[in-house]
């Protein structure tokens, strides 16, 4: 049997379980014959309605809470793409055959996401398990003791979906602290003299994916010089930006008395060795001397700069690749390379949030940014640092942090 003849439809009817399918507007596309049984509802009943004008919280409890749990889980998975089991929940239903009277019912509900080629949620899989059964008492002998079970069942429920609470908010204040360091140590634009700068960035999608990468300008004594690096600290949250601004500093001042960009590396590199969660770090930087119309680079195992030539042409800097800041444990001088540039010219340093993506290779990833900053070429940096994000970020935002630093030379 080959997946032609296979007919889903009948297969999702067919699940053991409740299971339902909504949109990302929380209505119901479809739901299998265990769910219609379970809840004692029809088909014309569901599909096609909002969740919770069907489902609403008991208006004879103040303190229901499964409406809004619930809520929030789907919003979860809409916003992660992640699957996402909740507590055990108490969610009374409103009994078809008696309207006002409504059942006491407890439930183990998992939401998961499906995925549309594009990567974005375009359906969500809510599973539920009944397990009022398992809780409440049925009468006879035993049923003190199964009400004390299910006063203690609920009550550790509650204090579970208390934590998870609490959790997501102490998550949330580090992804707030995490970026207010961040814009605090990321330099602005108006902090170098050259005016035809642009920088962009742009946290990945999810609750604390931010500030794994950095740039850093610096004008450079010694005539119109002008140093422009980006950098990769790997992870994400707090201590990706601690680290990423003990790293982004050290270059700083490392800048403004080396020799050139691979002195500027090296001292760095040697610093990242006394750096906790500096491994692996990368970094690449770029002196760019204006009166000589000459541009030194050198490269930390950072993906190569772009340097698109007034007259069109693309060139990589790519001569001058070296293993990651901390890949060594003797520091070794790293290379350096260096290549001209006409008036009118663009370089463009980024990081690997812009063009890598899962399961393309590499070499058409650049290719892609290639050619963007071609069809763009006339457009200024602002405009043209824009129209690059719209042209290679995904739609709903990249799984990774994305720095972008545009100089019109």
């Amino acid at each position: 049997m080959n997946d032609t003849e296979i007919d889903y439809a009948a297969v999702f009817q067919a699940l053991p379980g409740m299971v339902a399918l909504l949109t990302p507007g929380l209505v119901y596309a479809d739901v299998n014959e265990e769910f219609l049984h379970m809840t004692g509802r029809r088909r014309e009943d569901l599909v096609g309605r909002y969740l919770f004008d069907v489902f609403p919280d008991n208006p004879n409890d103040p303190s229901a809470t499964g409406m809004r749990n619930l809520a929030a889980s789907l919003k979860r998975v809409l916003a992660t793409g992640e699957r996402d089991v909740m507590a055990l929940q108490r969610y009374d239903v409103q009994s078809v055959e008696r309207p006002g009277h409504w059942e006491e019912r407890y439930w183990s509900p998992v939401n998961a996401p499906v995925l549309g080629p594009d990567g974005k949620v375009v359906l969500l899989v809510h599973r539920v398990e009944e397990v009022t059964a398992l809780i409440r008492a049925r009468g006879g002998p035993s049923g003190s003791r199964d009400r004390v079970l299910e006063a203690e069942l609920y009550t550790r429920s509650r204090e579970l979906q208390e934590l998870n609470d609490r959790l997501r908010q102490a998550h949330a204040r580090e992804r707030e602290v995490a970026l207010a360091l961040q814009e605090a140590m990321l330099p602005a634009r108006r902090e170098v003299r050259h005016q035809a700068v642009a920088v962009r960035y742009r946290p990945a999608v999810g609750a604390l994916n931010v500030c794994g990468d950095w740039y850093d300008m610096v004008d450079l004594v010694g005539g119109d010089r002008l140093a422009v690096s980006v950098g990769d600290v790997v992870g994400h949250g707090l201590g990706a930006a601690c680290v990423m601004g003990q790293l982004r500093s050290a270059l700083t001042a490392a800048s403004r008395v080396a020799a050139g960009p691979a002195q500027a590396l090296d001292a760095l590199g040697r610093y990242a060795h006394v750096v906790v969660g500096a491994e692996s770090a990368t970094a690449v930087t770029t002196f760019i001397d204006f009166d000589r119309r000459t541009i030194a680079y050198s490269s930390a195992g950072h993906l190569p700069p772009v340097l698109l030539h007034a007259d069109g042409r693309v060139e990589f800097l790519d001569r001058a690749t070296d293993p990651p800041l901390d890949a060594r444990p003797d520091p070794m001088p790293r290379p350096e390379a260096e290549t001209g540039f006409d008036e009118g010219a663009t370089l463009v340093l980024y990081t690997d949030g812009l063009v890598e993506r899962r399961r393309e290779d590499i070499h058409d990833s650049l290719a892609r940014l290639a050619d963007s900053l071609v069809h763009h070429r006339r457009l200024d940096p602002e405009s043209l640092a824009d129209a690059v994000l719209t042209d290679l970020l995904p739609q709903g935002g990249a799984t990774d942090d994305t720095a972008l630093v545009v100089v019109r030379l």
